[in-house]
């Protein structure tokens, strides 16, 4: 089974989401509130059902008073208009967005008046999805994950896992304009930390596949998972670098549960329950332009010892005590 394979399943008996004609069949008793879930990803991610067991919490009971329905392209981009447009044609009430950026700007192309939360967004201001962090206007509000803030510590920790590493691995998809703008950041964090940023551009699936595959180890000492997810690029990461025996880093345990080696990143699960907030708010009535966007309160640190003794790597005390996560 390949990790693509494998992540899609994972990802897809995580949380039941009932189709379009649950929905009507709930309405037509009571009056179902229809959460429409965006995601590039392969499935529900956690923090869908972060945000899913963060309105529980409130009160909310699923299928009862709310209705989650996920709609994701994994990780093909061009879907994700389409998959926008699907969503306000079935009249949800709101639209979360997960996964990263170009699911919002989807959903923002999509409608400019069913209110949009979006559960992870790196620089929500700079993509021009809010005005402000205090005063988003529009239509739109949620949580920044600060996934480009946390690059640096990324990799620094990456460096205190493995005392040798000098040469990082980053393998990205080069007709993606977010990241490839955000490139600086991978190169200034490589650059202080006396890394070597080994970039390798790729264009499809494929060439990343290629790519990844016919690195040496000889070449590199680790590779650095980004946080993007088109091309696949963090399940052919995973899917190929533990047989080849390489060091990995990702931004989310997901991966580091399945052979990884460490990540490093906000609680994506954390994120969605703090989102479930908002969302409540706006079911009150609150408009989503006045509700400032807000910032994650929990990080996470996962380290699979399991992956670090096949790999031949002695993990310092120090790291141990400060993961939050060890998975053997």
């Amino acid at each position: 089974m390949t990790a693509r394979r494998a992540i899609l399943l994972a990802l897809a008996v995580v949380l039941a989401i009932p189709g379009p004609r649950a929905w009507v069949s709930e309405a037509q008793s009571r009056r179902l509130i229809k959460i429409g879930a965006l995601t590039e990803s392969w499935g529900p991610t956690p923090a869908i059902v972060g945000l899913r067991d963060g309105l529980q919490e409130l009160g909310y009971r699923e299928n009862q008073d709310f209705a989650i329905g996920v709609r994701f392209v994994q990780g093909n981009l061009a879907e994700l208009p389409e998959a926008a447009r699907t969503l306000t044609r079935q009249g949800v009430d709101v639209i979360v967005t997960s996964g990263g950026d170009h699911s919002t700007r989807a959903a923002q192309q999509a409608t400019a008046t069913i209110p949009i939360v979006f559960l992870e967004a790196a620089d929500p201001v700079g993509a021009g999805f809010v005005k402000s962090l205090a005063r988003p206007g529009g239509n739109i509000t949620g949580l920044a994950d600060l996934g480009l803030e946390l690059v640096p510590k990324g990799l620094e920790i990456f460096r205190e896992l493995i005392p040798r590493l000098r040469r990082v691995l980053l393998v990205y998809d080069a007709t993606n304009d977010f990241t490839v703008s955000q490139l600086p950041v991978y190169r200034d964090a490589a650059q202080r930390l006396g890394l070597m940023l080994v970039e390798r551009p790729v264009r499809t699936e494929d060439e990343a596949r290629s790519v990844i595959s016919a690195i040496k180890k000889s070449e590199i000492d680790g590779i650095f998972s980004p946080r993007v997810l088109s091309q696949n690029i963090p399940g052919l990461i995973l899917e190929i670098a533990p047989k080849r025996g390489i060091p990995t880093m990702f931004e989310t345990p997901f991966y580091v549960e399945r052979a990884g080696l460490a990540s490093y990143g906000a609680d994506k699960y954390a994120l969605g329950r703090q989102a479930a907030r908002l969302v409540d708010k706006i079911l009150k009535g609150a408009k989503p332009g006045d509700i400032p966007v807000e910032q994650p309160t929990k990080f996470e640190l996962a380290i699979n010892v399991k992956a670090a003794k096949a790999l031949g790597i002695v993990i310092p005390q120090s790291m141990l005590l400060r993961a939050d996560r060890l998975i053997e």
